[in-house]
């Protein structure tokens, strides 16, 4: 489920609804990603060019149907029985939070490669990332 508002849930009311939910009783772990807009560009630690400037923001936006789709596929994995997600949009600064995603399953293997395979459709295909420089 995609979470909207402007503040970041509490990862602690996350976990709370995830193990009141219906389906805690097949939950055996729970896994979260916290993205945070960093200062290193992307070029910068993606590519290993040194010579990028800080960035000092971000314009963050997202597209509502395509993260749908991506928690519906991730709910979809096997042995993952719980998923919620947030996101923010705008202009933001270093520090402040992009998102945050909790998502809960039977086993490790299985949570580990749901929250790799959510995160990266979203990162991948259901954002867009705009890096203000110095």
């Amino acid at each position: 489920m995609l979470i909207k508002g402007i503040n970041p849930p509490s990862l602690d009311k996350l976990l709370e609804e995830a193990k009141n939910d219906a389906s805690s009783a097949k939950c055996g772990m729970y896994l979260t990603h916290v993205g945070i807009v960093r200062e290193d560009a992307k070029a910068k630690v993606r590519e290993n060019k040194e010579n990028t400037k800080p960035v000092v923001g971000m314009e963050f936006s997202y597209d509502e149907e395509k993260v749908n789709a991506a928690i519906k596929s991730a709910m979809e994995m096997d042995g993952i029985y719980f998923v919620r997600v947030w996101l923010v949009s705008g202009k933001l600064k270093v520090g402040d939070d992009i998102m945050r995603v909790l998502i809960g399953g039977d086993i490790r293997p299985h949570v580990i490669e749901g929250l790799n395979a959510l995160v990266g459709e979203i990162k991948n295909n259901c954002v867009g990332e705009v890096e203000i420089y110095e």
